[in-house]
């Protein structure tokens, strides 16, 4: 099958939101809702483990937290998340977090080259407007045929719900995606729905495994910034083009 479509995760994926995003803004949050809480660059690394805002505020409280009690934990932590997320949306207007290295210059060779493009998240998907209306601008957004974010599937990554819907409303077989991911859980989500996935580690995820990607790279690459392959076979490829995509499609797919 021909490649037809380019599925991207949005969190250190698109961009490096963790440290200068989110992490800034749950400490935000928390600060002005009079919590006494804060995580550490460390704690994060740990927490980024569990996927989704509102469990890994109850994993911190599990583990590091254990005395705090509310009568509607549920709640709270829901309304915790929510101010969180207008905290990361403020964050983004203010330009808080550029893009990494390659991806708008692929989005560019993408589109130009027909491709359809697609995004599987389990951020908000107020995150993932902000970030793309911030980077690219407001019409990027509709680059994306499907945007899938949120709690829109009934578990998130590592489970492969997320991809799995997406490529259902686009109608596509594994086989004519490639897929762009960054962590241990979301290259389990991506290759439990069939799919072959590109990862491009950051601060959060160099330490993880990734058995089964196609490459494990520092970033995308661009012209003037080659990329670093960390694993995967030996290619004179500097940087993810449309040359190097339909190269490792025609192989491994």
């Amino acid at each position: 099958m021909a490649l037809e479509a380019l599925i991207f995760d949005v969190d250190g994926t698109l961009a490096n939101t963790e440290r200068d995003g989110h992490l800034k803004a749950f400490n935000l949050a928390f600060e002005e809702l009079g919590l006494d809480w804060y995580w550490s660059n460390k704690i994060y690394h740990e927490l980024l483990n569990v996927t989704g805002g509102q469990l890994r505020i109850k994993y911190y409280l599990k583990k590091y937290n254990p005395t705090f009690k509310h009568q509607h934990l549920d709640d709270f932590v829901a309304s915790i998340h929510q101010l969180k997320t207008k905290t990361y949306v403020r964050l983004m207007n203010q330009g808080a977090v550029p893009l990494r290295t390659g991806v708008k210059r692929l989005f560019n060779e993408a589109r130009k080259a027909n491709l359809r493009l697609a995004i599987a998240t389990t951020t908000t998907p107020a995150n993932v407007d902000a970030l793309i209306a911030n980077t690219l601008g407001a019409e990027a957004l509709d680059w994306f045929e499907v945007i899938g974010a949120g709690n829109i599937v009934p578990k998130l990554k590592p489970a492969g719900d997320i991809y799995t819907y997406v490529l259902k409303q686009m109608n596509l077989d594994p086989a004519q995606c490639l897929t762009f991911e960054d962590s241990h859980n979301g290259i389990i989500s991506a290759t439990e729905a069939g799919l072959k996935t590109i990862i491009t580690v950051n601060e959060y995820t160099d330490k993880h495994e990734f058995d089964g990607a196609l490459i494990v790279l520092d970033h995308l690459g661009d012209k003037d910034k080659p990329f670093n392959l960390i694993k995967g076979d030996a290619t004179n490829a500097t940087c993810v083009d449309m040359a190097y995509l339909r190269e490792l499609h025609a192989t491994h797919c």
